[in-house]
């Protein structure tokens, strides 16, 4: 069933709710409740109960439920370690006895340069990274705002340009669907990494923002606000009560194996996940399912460190991990019905309707500009970069094929612009992850990204325009 312009209504009211009402709570609801509204034919009692069930139906993806279950499992992990003195530890040694990194500086270089390693995977990249670099950038007042920019620009734009992963079969798929020959695919994707011009521009930028000054806009004013008063986050976005709940047990002795063990621990234990599911291969592994074993394992390290240590009874543990995992519910929620949402905009048709509207202004040497632009419009509007690759690749490639336009050129463009979504837009999942990880607030997020992801944006449509008309 075609729903035209009723298709665009719920992905749209959840974004300009989102950023109005500052709630992402109440802005995706809505958003739910609205599309499923439109797909029961406007019954508001069948639209309601599709609402809920389209929540519990959710969890029938195993993808989904891995992902949410994980999200409490590193708040547990990450609870543990804190009350435990591992972060303080760590910080001890990082900072203060060893002096290793030393400044704000050294800090965003090591969470750009640890997002940079973690390739295989944007959720898994934003689970490791925020989670591993937080403590040292909250101890050397780098604020939220920024630890999330740099988390969240080194997960799926740098998995795009590095696709050794599952990323490499799924970008061949698209094209292959789109209709590359099979044996043409690899080299076309290769051809097309140079040409990727937005991931190329957010990951450099995000080094140089890191080795140098250059912030601006709201960024500044969260980077002056951090470097005046010590206030990683803006004052009005603050949980005070988790800040509380999540602070070191008085007089336990800061260790920083309490961190580093557990760690390591997950680190390994994902990449011998990895190895196993993928036969030998760790870039051809299930990376959903070694983030899982990671969580668990590490979790199941630190609490029998903490046994030995004599920290907690086993009642006690049992209640820190339930109160560690109670600090993720807020982003549990928030993803939940992100997910919720992204699985309705589908059945919705959003993304056709909205190619088949762009696509009438088509000219040849536009097609790359106008690739980007639909991408990029549609991953915003459903927070999906698989999504939208899916979509464009079965039309964007078979019209750059057909109209003999390079096609590596088009095929940069559908990648970049669908990672501008995943990387921009506040209903994404890895938006909602970086957050979590580094304790940025979302709204605080999307609001000092902006201007940033924008000007990459606009540099890569002027630079798909030269390119259009010179390859």
């Amino acid at each position: 069933m075609q729903y035209g312009i009723w298709s665009i209504v719920p992905p749209l009211v959840t974004i300009v709710l989102a950023l109005v009402l500052k709630n992402v709570f109440i802005s995706l609801l809505i958003g739910i409740f609205l599309a499923c509204l439109i797909l029961c034919g406007f019954n508001p009692i069948v639209g309601l109960n599709d609402t809920f069930y389209g929540l519990v139906n959710t969890f029938s993806s195993s993808g989904n439920t891995i992902v949410l279950l994980s999200m409490l499992l590193i708040g547990a992990l990450i609870h543990m370690i804190e009350r435990s003195g591992g972060i303080e530890g760590f910080v001890d040694i990082m900072v203060k006895k060893r002096g290793i990194i030393r400044s704000k500086r050294a800090a965003a270089l090591f969470t750009w340069l640890l997002g940079i390693v973690v390739f295989t995977s944007g959720s898994l990249s934003c689970m490791v990274t925020g989670s591993v670099s937080r403590p040292l950038n909250d101890s050397l007042k780098l604020p939220h705002e920024k630890a999330a920019f740099l988390v969240h620009t080194t997960s799926t734009p740098w998995c795009v340009l590095f696709p050794l992963s599952g990323w490499l079969a799924a970008m061949t798929g698209y094209l292959t669907s789109g209709g590359v020959p099979e044996e043409e695919a690899i080299s076309v994707l290769i051809q097309s990494i140079p040409l990727n011009f937005y991931c190329i521009i957010a990951v450099v930028f995000a080094l140089l923002v890191a080795l140098f000054p250059l912030d601006f806009g709201p960024m500044r004013k969260a980077e002056l606000r951090a470097a005046a008063t010590g206030e990683l986050d803006d004052p009005a976005s603050v949980d005070t009560a988790a800040a509380e709940a999540n602070a070191p047990l008085s007089g336990v002795k800061p260790r920083a194996k309490n961190m580093l063990v557990p760690m390591l621990v997950m680190i390994g234990t994902i990449l011998a996940a990895l190895c196993v599911s993928g036969n030998g291969n760790p870039t051809q592994g299930d990376g959903m399912q070694a983030l899982l074993w990671g969580c668990m394992i590490s979790l199941f390290v630190i609490s029998v460190m903490c046994m030995a240590q004599r920290l907690f009874t086993l009642d006690q543990l049992i209640s820190e991990i339930i109160r560690g995992m109670s600090t993720m519910l807020p982003i549990f929620f928030v993803l939940l019905f992100g997910l919720t949402m992204g699985t309705l905009v589908k059945s919705l048709d959003t993304g056709n309707y909205l190619s088949s509207i762009f696509m009438q202004l088509l000219t040849p040497a536009l097609l790359p500009l106008l690739t980007f632009l639909i991408s990029l419009l549609l991953s915003f509007a459903t927070g999906t970069s698989m999504g939208t690759m899916a979509i464009m690749g079965t039309i964007a490639i078979p019209m750059a094929i057909n109209m003999g336009v390079n096609v590596p050129l088009v095929a940069g463009a559908m990648f970049g612009g669908s990672i501008f979504g995943d990387h921009a837009s506040p209903i994404s999942d890895t938006t909602i992850m970086s957050c979590a990880t580094t304790g940025c607030n979302i709204i605080d997020h999307i609001k000092t990204q902006a201007p940033y992801v924008l000007c990459f944006a606009g540099a890569s449509m002027v630079l798909y325009v030269i390119a259009g008309f010179l390859l």
